[in-house]
């Protein structure tokens, strides 16, 4: 028995990925934006925007995203994460179709996580 190799299932990090891109970035990497969905209780969900650039006016991006979907938004200062854009309701691919649109960002830049 002992010459059987057992592996024991480990819990799935959704952000591994993310983190592990942010731990050795270097200034000249690929900067990618991160679209991601949160659960909120029952069926309501919240839709995060991360990584736009700095030069990027993220009040005027968030009229527009509000106003294109019909749905409400804030932007979020993260000590961490920088400013975040934050939807109500699951926008992943409104949203990454629309930064593709406008010229924003490239879609392969664009990483969509979520279930």
């Amino acid at each position: 028995m002992s010459d059987l190799d057992i592996q024991i299932p480990t819990a799935f990090d959704p952000f591994a990925e993310a983190n592990a891109g942010d731990s050795g970035a270097a200034a000249g990497s690929k900067d990618y934006v991160h679209v991601r969905i949160q659960q909120r209780n029952g069926r309501k969900s919240l839709t995060t925007v991360q990584g736009l650039k700095k030069e990027f006016s993220y009040s005027k991006i968030l009229k527009d995203l509000k106003k294109e979907f019909c749905c409400n938004g804030t932007v979020v200062q993260d000590p961490e994460l920088g400013q975040v854009i934050q939807l109500q309701g699951d926008q992943r691919k409104n949203v990454s179709n629309f930064l593709v649109q406008a010229g924003i960002v490239k879609k392969e830049h664009i990483k969509i996580h979520g279930f």
